[in-house]
């Protein structure tokens, strides 16, 4: 399909929607604008996206007759697959892309695509930083923040480009083709929008599906389903662990990062050496190491970046100090899995801020994880009566429920004494009460700032 040549719909008017819009602009593709919130109010789109007053909006819903002579249609990530609208439109024949797709059909030069349920973006922004002290142009973009539709319009053959990709992503691709892949790790994520653990595998997988036998696909040895999945997959596995030794692939070995291959075994880097804390975030540096040795980058130019390299806003990251107070945003912590990495990096009593948007998770193996770590566990958001009644069953009834973030934060620190850390860990999403877990970070950053000591 030539889409240049087609009539596009895109779905969606979030940050996804309008950089897809402006880029089949670019492209003098024309295109229709729909989003489902009636009352949104368009003057807001044209002031970022002047060219958007000559574009045809529907508002509200999408009627069958107005659904008639698109060839594609868009979708932002937040829209489900399997509405009733998505299949009306793939009844009807049209092909349903997603922004990815999109970015892929339009941009030019090398790609390293990075999806997995946790480790994402400081694995993405790691590889990043790696790839810019080798080459020239490189992007990195996707599920990172910057959509991949707002870059692809200026790449060259000789860009280099770096994409984090989700599972939501990974449902529209069709030609997609990294040169080398990474499935960082699987563990129960999105089931209200993939409904089974199953899909949810298969979502991840697909980030191979256009990919040769000879080209590379990072694994963590140490998830059972991807090792599964490198044994019969049609690319070329490279694995890397955190619990044994390989004889191919990255590993730790005590302190050291190891890289062995063609029978030689050689020292990477001591993780004393690095500014990331946590096996999870060793994890990621071997899995980037992984990706851009395959892509052709000299070792010794990874491990430079690896000694400089700080931890990306919201994971884990340090906010400040107040009355002997230490205070974490891990707003990134959207899931139990990625939640239990924060709370394995804490080295003091913690007050745990949790909650937010139902997932569907289960967050049993979270509250085990705290290992007497946790003082208090602090809930807000739409999952808080949920996640207070699992944490009793496990015995852990130092609970309080707070109707919002600045109350659950003042009431960490009027309880918390010096020595002590307050902890933004949520397990769950932060729709609902925030458009994303960047505001969710940013107001606890802010509030947490202007606590008076």
């Amino acid at each position: 399909m030539k889409i240049e040549e087609e009539k596009v719909l895109v779905v969606g008017t979030g940050k996804s929607g309008i950089a897809a819009a402006k880029l089949l602009l670019d492209k003098n593709v024309e295109i229709v604008l729909f989003d489902g919130n009636r009352d949104l109010n368009p003057e807001k789109l044209y002031e970022e996206e002047p060219r958007l007053k000559n574009v045809q909006m529907i508002l509200g819903e999408l009627s069958e007759e107005e659904m008639h002579g698109f060839s594609v249609a868009v979708l932002s990530p937040g829209v489900p697959v399997d509405s009733p609208m998505v299949e009306k439109l793939r009844a009807q024949n049209v092909a349903i892309w997603g922004e990815i797709e999109l970015a892929y059909y339009f941009g030019k030069g090398r790609l390293i695509a990075i999806t997995g349920t946790n480790g994402k973006t400081t694995t993405t922004a790691l590889v990043g930083e790696i790839l810019k002290n080798y080459y020239q142009d490189v992007r990195v973009v996707g599920n990172i923040g910057i959509p991949y539709t707002s870059e692809a319009a200026t790449m060259t053959e000789d860009t280099v480009t770096v994409a984090e990709i989700s599972s939501f992503q990974l449902e529209t691709i069709h030609e997609f083709h990294p040169e080398v892949s990474a499935i960082l790790n699987i563990t129960p994520d999105h089931l209200n929008r993939h409904h089974t653990m199953e899909c949810y595998i298969q979502m991840k997988e697909r980030i191979t599906e256009n990919q040769t036998k000879n080209q590379v696909c990072v694994l963590n040895y140490e998830d059972e389903v991807l090792r599964a999945f490198g044994e019969q997959a049609k690319v070329k596995p490279v694995y890397f662990s955190s619990a044994r030794k390989l004889s191919e692939g990255f590993y730790l070995d005590g302190e050291e990062i190891m890289y062995a291959k063609a029978q030689e075994t050689v020292p990477v880097i001591n993780v004393n050496e690095l500014q990331l804390l946590g096996r999870h975030n060793y994890e990621n540096v071997m899995a980037a190491c992984a990706m851009c040795i395959s892509f052709g980058v000299p070792m010794e130019k990874i491990v430079e970046v690896l000694k400089r390299f700080q931890a990306v806003e919201h994971r884990i990251e340090y906010v400040t100090e107040k009355r002997g107070i230490a205070f974490y945003n891990d707003s990134k912590g959207t899931n139990p899995d990625a939640a239990i990495q924060g709370i394995r990096a804490m080295n003091r009593p913690t007050y745990l801020i949790g909650g937010g948007y139902d997932k569907q998770s289960a967050y049993d193996e979270w509250i085990d994880a705290f290992d007497g770590k946790v003082k208090e566990l602090v809930l807000i958001g739409q999952t808080a009566g949920k996640i207070e009644a699992c944490a009793h069953r496990h015995g852990f009834t130092a609970t309080v429920k707070c109707e919002t973030l600045e109350e659950a934060i003042r009431y960490c620190y009027s309880h918390a004494a010096s020595g002590d850390a307050v902890l933004l860990s949520p397990a769950c999403a932060s729709w609902g009460m925030f458009s994303n877990y960047e505001e969710r970070g940013r107001i606890f950053k802010e509030i947490v700032r202007g606590l008076e000591e």
